[in-house]
């Protein structure tokens, strides 16, 4: 199996077809979208509650309490892995012609795959974990203190602290390269662990060299989001001023009616384009073939 260099442009051609990609089977990845979101949903409203008496009781948070919410938090998204596992799958079916449904996204946890899946998420985390660090220590610790002092004074209701703090620049400058970085890292190896089922060291391996190999196009790739961010953030605002509008003759609720609605079509999509995106940068990285109409690659 080849590790494939694509060219600049393969950044574009995966947006686009990430985009397309739900509109070309609407039923088993918006379906299966729904699904997985609202599992994810799961971790946020067993741990909310325990948040908001805090925060109406006028009590920070215990260390302990805040330390046992993050590890459920942790823990409980550890088991939804498995779920994006499965929806990758389902692209891949789709996209291949074969039967796809919304409910195959479980298919990781009926064919026994969702421990090695879990695994592979947990390596993960030690290595966001650990590039992150790298990054803190190698512009200094100005930064990090600056972060605790937020989450300090957001816990205890205080105003946070006005100003940046030296190293602000550079720190934002390597964690926006290095998030690309892991854009492709992410995508590649979910991939081969979802779908080529390779083990968790050896997806982690091809992610990275698959990444290093594409910063290129994976820079293209997160250029061509932003200005796709921007377009939808225009087109959004006009039709949520029109709404706004629409609401002042005839009622606020007739605004909330539409928006909401609105709202979730939106989360939705790009829920699907995101993991469409992934499956097509997997696909023209480590895929058997290369789909028709994209970039070729420099090396095999």
């Amino acid at each position: 199996m080849a590790i494939r260099s694509m060219g600049p442009g393969a950044g574009f051609g995966w947006l686009s077809r990430g985009i397309s990609v739900g509109f070309r089977h609407p039923k088993p990845l918006f379906g299966g979208a729904v699904l997985v979101l609202l599992a994810a949903m799961v971790p946020t409203l067993i741990t909310l509650p325990m948040q908001l008496h805090a925060l109406h009781s006028g009590t920070p948070l215990q260390p302990t309490a805040f330390l046992w919410i993050m590890a459920l938090s942790v823990l409980l998204s550890l088991l939804v892995l498995p779920l994006y596992a499965g929806y990758l799958k389902v692209i891949d079916s789709a996209e291949q012609g074969l039967a796809a449904r919304a409910s195959d996204i479980i298919k990781p946890y009926a064919e026994g795959k969702a421990l090695r899946v879990i695994g592979y998420g947990v390596l993960m985390m030690v290595v966001y974990l650990a590039t992150f660090a790298i990054v803190i220590a190698t512009t200094g610790g100005g930064v990090a203190h600056w972060y605790m002092q937020v989450l300090t004074a957001g816990a205890n209701h205080l105003p946070p602290p006005t100003g940046l703090p030296d190293g602000f620049g550079i720190t934002f400058l390597l964690l926006a390269v290095l998030g690309i970085f892991m854009m492709g890292f992410y995508s590649i190896s979910l991939g081969q662990v979802s779908i080529r089922d390779r083990g968790v060291f050896g997806a982690i391996a091809d992610g990275a060299i698959g990444a290093l190999k594409n910063l290129l196009p994976l820079l293209m790739l997160a250029l061509g989001f932003v200005l796709t961010w921007i377009a939808v953030a225009i087109g959004f605002g006009i039709v949520a001023l029109l709404l706004a509008l629409i609401g002042k003759l005839v009622g606020a609720w007739l605004m909330l009616v539409l928006l909401f609605p609105l709202y979730i079509a939106l989360f939705l999509t790009m829920f699907t384009v995101m993991f469409g995106v992934a499956y097509h940068l997997w696909r023209d990285v480590c895929g058997d073939d290369i789909a028709t109409g994209t970039a070729q690659p420099f090396a095999a």
